[in-house]
């Protein structure tokens, strides 16, 4: 069987590889057997690899932080899933033809979604949803910024802020993004600039954010600020640049701008398993009605690993990039 391991700290295409190992064997009481459909590669698996995230690995070891496929095989007691039915992973080592896994650590997907597509559902989509749901007590109507609009979880931010009834102001770097992003469903889509602030209230008609969602860092952290109503909230997820948040001081205490760190495996584990589901069904719900939808820019198998993270790595792509252990 194969699968793919990371074998040192360092540059990707150099530092994962595809090996062969033994089969997972048959199920356990309360294990299951996944055979992986698909996997997305996502900017922090790159940064794990090259020692740039929360924390490095003991290396050799296996590695994907997203990964969908479908139950082949189940042990005693499970009652959460079946023969043939469609999951997406919450293992952290997906990159795999299959794996053996505790029942609890899959949620089941509905029978008609595409498993392509549920393999970029966890990450992304659930960092927008969250940051969304945990922080502010927004209402149909109310205005959220955001930075890095083009990135994946900016792009699910706009669609499921869309479906809510918030509006949104999308800043980017580029102005040949501003077409695509309206077209998507962002309200507002303004390149950043110093005037930003002034843009968007003459854009807003003078109403402010109530949240801010910040990937990037730096002084555009306050330039969002500059956007939000007194007392509000900037959620920072993201290590887009190697500089720290910037508020100014009559922000924070004239103000009351709160910053505030969003991290994924940081908040999963405060949720009961119960409520996990619940959030990954409601996604699910969303790629099957076509609200939430990622382009694939290519695919690769395992064997071209190297490949794949080169692929990427690479800047202005114009999709996600998947594998596909089993062909």
């Amino acid at each position: 069987m194969k699968t793919v391991e990371l074998m040192a700290i360092g540059p990707a295409p150099e530092v994962v590889h595809c090996i062969e190992v033994e089969e997972p064997g048959m199920p356990g009481a309360g294990e299951i057997i996944v055979e992986l459909t698909a996997c997305s590669i996502n900017p922090a698996d790159l940064m794990i690899f090259e020692g740039n995230y929360a924390s490095k690995p003991d290396t050799p070891c296996p590695i994907g932080i997203e990964g969908a496929g479908t139950v082949t095989a189940v042990g005693d007691g499970v009652t959460l899933v079946g023969v043939g039915d469609k999951v997406m992973s919450l293992y952290r080592a997906n990159w795999s033809q299959r794996l053996r896994l505790k029942e609890t650590e899959v949620v089941r997907l509905p029978d008609e979604i595409d498993l392509e597509q549920a393999a970029m559902l966890k990450v992304n989509a659930a960092t927008a949803l969250l940051m969304l749901e945990k922080y502010v007590a927004l209402k149909p109507g109310d205005w959220v910024i955001q930075d890095a609009a083009n990135s994946g979880v900016g792009k699910n931010l706009i669609r499921l802020a869309q479906v809510k009834g918030y509006k949104t102001i999308n800043v980017v770097r580029r102005a040949e993004l501003i077409a695509p992003l309206t077209a998507m469903g962002g309200d507002v889509v303004l390149v950043d600039g110093e005037d930003l602030a002034e843009r968007v209230n003459e854009a807003t008609g003078g109403s402010k954010a109530k949240l801010a969602i910040d990937c990037v860092s730096g002084s555009i952290t306050m330039r969002l600020a500059d956007c939000l109503a007194d007392g509000s909230i900037v959620i920072n997820y993201g290590l887009l640049t190697d500089d720290p948040c910037m508020l100014r001081p009559d922000q924070i205490f004239f103000r009351d701008i709160k910053l505030m760190g969003f991290w994924l495996a940081k908040m999963m584990p405060t949720m009961a398993f119960e409520e996990i589901v619940a959030m990954y069904q409601e996604l699910a719900a969303r790629v099957v009605d076509g609200t939430l939808y990622v382009t694939v820019e290519a695919s690769y198998p395992l064997e071209r690993i190297e490949e794949a993270v080169a692929h990427a790595g690479r800047y202005k792509r114009d999709g996600k990039i998947l594998l596909r252990p089993n062909g």
